[in-house]
């Protein structure tokens, strides 16, 4: 597989450094209690997601403008190029890695690299019919993505996937919601 990595030098070590963290805490998995969805389609995942609110971390710390864009490859893999805005440095970020399915087709439950053979739990544990909006978590309670197909989704949307992450255990109250 080839996959180009590019990423702004001051973020490369946060980023690995957070990309091992993901491995330790159990690559792969979802947190205890937290299931991915079922009957996930793929398909109608891919394409531009943008990031609506997040647990922050310091490899997106301050970022604004985020997105992540899903292409299927010709493998069955999936590609991942996030991107993002930073305001301070006055530049953009990028991070490409690749994706797949962990478990069998069907499931919310994918893993994902950016750095070679280190890969991360992903796991979306809800996405409304229309595939518009979903919740992403890694495979912590310390990692949690809203994504939306716009940059401003409906409100009582993100409501509802704010009330399900805090039903769920996350820390819904340090959210950040990044500009667009």
């Amino acid at each position: 597989m080839h996959d180009s990595k590019v990423i702004r030098p001051a973020r490369w070590r946060t980023a690995f450094a957070a990309t091992l963290a993901l491995l330790a805490a159990g690559c792969g998995h979802a947190p205890h209690g937290v299931e991915p969805v079922r009957g996930f389609q793929l398909e109608r995942y891919l394409g531009r997601w943008y990031e609506v609110a997040r647990l922050d971390h310091g490899f997106e710390h301050g970022l604004e403008q985020a997105s992540a864009t899903y292409t299927l490859q010709g493998d069955g893999t999936v590609r991942v190029v996030n991107r993002g805005f930073d305001p301070v440095k006055d530049g953009g970020a990028v991070a490409v890695g690749r994706g797949g399915f962990l478990r069998g087709n069907g499931r919310g439950m994918l893993e994902v690299s950016f750095f070679g053979p280190f890969y991360g739990g992903y796991n979306v544990v809800d996405v409304d019919p229309g595939y518009s909006i979903a919740l992403v978590v890694g495979p912590t309670r310390s990692y949690l993505w809203i994504l939306a197909r716009v940059p401003d989704p409906p409100a009582e949307s993100v409501a509802r996937l704010k009330r399900e992450a805090q039903a769920l255990g996350f820390d819904t109250g340090a959210l950040v919601y990044p500009k667009h």
